[in-house]
């Protein structure tokens, strides 16, 4: 896996202070920073991986040089009442051709995801999205996909990948093994109507900048049911995170952005995540690397807490609802543990179905789901994945 790689420069990115007597992150992280001590992720819990690839960015050339500043707010920030098991392997080095720096990634989290360790993926553009996919694929994983971003990156022809047009090339790849797909936080001015169309025909999750942000505890299920979470700065608003030339006026404040990373550290299911688009040149302040920074570090506080309360475990630590709703043939199964309170809804599957989607026919839903099944309505969550499933 060394050679991969290309260490970082530690002096650059950290100060220890000796005299202070408390160890920071940066005292605490495993870092590849001289040639021959290159950190074994084996036995860790996350590795941060930076990718200096910007070829395929869209309007936003400078964000290759997005991964030491990230690290450089991110070693200075003490650890909560978490004690991070935690290796950063350097930088990748960029391929000679944008594939190669995808083949180079996606091998690498191969062998990451095998041992159990989450990558955070420190980038460079989107488009290495793409790349965390081909990862799944080669385990042959089906796998959900959220994608933190004020657009679809759904691209306007056929074949070419770049930074907004890497979710196209992963629908249209064969053999598929996308299950669902959700964007949160897109702003309708900036999507074609004919995408939110194709959103809708393909069963995929959509959800507006002001219906997110008038009730963020709903993001919570969303990002619960995500194996991979793919953030785009630009989804957050310029004032909070000026450091990427496609930000705008509007987006998440920063606050909201730590929050739903915390719930993404949180979920039992998420084993990738990424960052992307940060642009240091636009950044002379370091606010957005430290808005980043931050993010990671709720990840990581939500990490170190999660609940192990995702079902096929014990079913006794759960309560169990049926709902029958009206001219509909099948109850309506919600479970509710009794650990954090939070909701799943079951899709009824033969049992060959169950083995193939093990990890997905119990769905991460809301109090509010229960509700609305209690009013004789399906829920939405309910009927998006049953369409896909059966």
């Amino acid at each position: 896996m060394v050679e991969y790689f290309t260490p970082i420069n530690l002096d650059e990115v950290f100060t220890r202070r000796e005299d202070d007597g408390h160890r920071r992150i940066g005292d605490l992280v495993q870092a590849y920073s001289e040639t021959g001590n290159f950190p074994l992720p084996e036995g860790t819990d996350l590795a941060l991986i930076g990718v200096p690839e910007e070829r395929n960015a869209v309007n936003n050339q400078g964000c290759a040089g997005g991964p030491d500043r990230i690290r450089k707010y991110l070693y200075a920030l003490y650890p909560g009442s978490f004690t991070p098991r935690i290796v950063d392997l350097g930088n990748l080095k960029t391929g000679h051709s944008v594939k190669d720096t995808y083949f180079a990634l996606s091998s690498i989290l191969v062998d990451l995801l095998s041992a159990n360790v989450i990558p955070v993926i420190l980038g460079g553009s989107q488009d290495l999205t793409y790349a965390n996919y081909q990862a799944y694929q080669t385990l042959g994983q089906i796998i959900n996909i959220v994608s933190i971003d004020n657009m679809f990156d759904l691209g306007k022809s056929e074949g070419d990948l770049h930074a907004q047009s890497w979710l196209s090339n992963i629908i249209l790849h064969q053999p598929n093994f996308l299950l669902n797909f959700a964007n949160v936080g897109y702003q309708t001015y900036f999507v074609d109507q004919e995408a939110i169309k194709l959103m809708k025909n393909l069963f995929f999750d959509a959800y507006r900048l002001g219906t997110v942000r008038a009730d963020l505890e709903e993001v919570e299920p969303i990002v619960r049911n995500a194996d991979i979470l793919s953030f785009d700065i630009s989804s957050v608003r310029r004032s909070d995170a000026p450091g990427n030339n496609n930000s705008t006026p509007n987006g998440f404040y920063g606050e909201e952005a730590c929050q739903i990373i915390r719930y993404a550290g949180l979920s039992d299911k998420l084993t990738s995540i990424g960052f992307y688009e940060y642009n240091p040149r636009l950044d002379p302040a370091g606010q957005t690397a430290h808005l980043i920074a931050q993010m990671i570090w709720c990840f990581m506080e939500g990490f170190y807490n999660r609940p192990h309360d995702f079902p096929f475990r014990n079913t006794d630590d759960y309560i169990r609802y049926h709902v029958k709703i009206r001219d509909h043939k099948d109850e309506i199964t919600f479970y509710k543990s009794k650990k954090t309170d939070r909701w799943w809804i079951e899709i009824p599957l033969s049992s060959d179905q169950r083995i193939r989607y093990e990890r997905h026919y119990m769905v991460p839903c809301s109090y509010k789901d229960y509700q609305q099944a209690g009013q004789d309505e399906i829920p939405d969550r309910w009927w998006m994945v049953y369409q896909k499933l059966m």
